[in-house]
């Protein structure tokens, strides 16, 4: 029997904010404060299955999610992303954009960002 979508069955005071096609939550296991997920309404595992009104709705709130993470937090920067496929780390098969602050000195050296997730070619600036 399939697990049941943890996105498709959340309860509704997780959601901080919504439009028609999409919704925000914060991420239940956050790497750093103020971690946010902006998810589709539509259950579907890949941003390259989204329609063109779904993805104005994710960015839309992606948007205003970063002018609220900017009042509460005040980060010095973001990194966003998606992991797309079980390749790519994806480990809930429901798309879902990472909006995560970072902060001065959360890292020692965060040059590399994302690239990170391949550890090997990271520091690509010091080969």
């Amino acid at each position: 029997m399939a697990t049941p979508c943890p996105f498709c069955s959340l309860p509704p005071e997780r959601v901080l904010e919504s439009n028609a096609l999409a919704f925000v939550i914060r991420d239940g296991y956050p790497v750093s404060p103020g971690h946010t997920l902006i998810i589709p309404r539509r259950h579907v595992g890949s941003f390259f299955e989204i329609s063109e009104e779904e993805r104005a709705a994710m960015l839309a709130l992606l948007d205003g999610q970063k002018r609220a993470l900017d009042a509460e937090y005040s980060p010095a920067g973001y990194n966003v992303g998606i992991n797309d496929g079980a390749a790519a780390g994806q480990t809930v098969p429901h798309l879902h954009i990472h909006l995560i602050p970072r902060f001065a000195g959360d890292l020692p050296d965060p040059r590399g960002g994302v690239r990170w997730v391949m550890p090997h070619k990271a520091k690509y600036w010091a080969d």
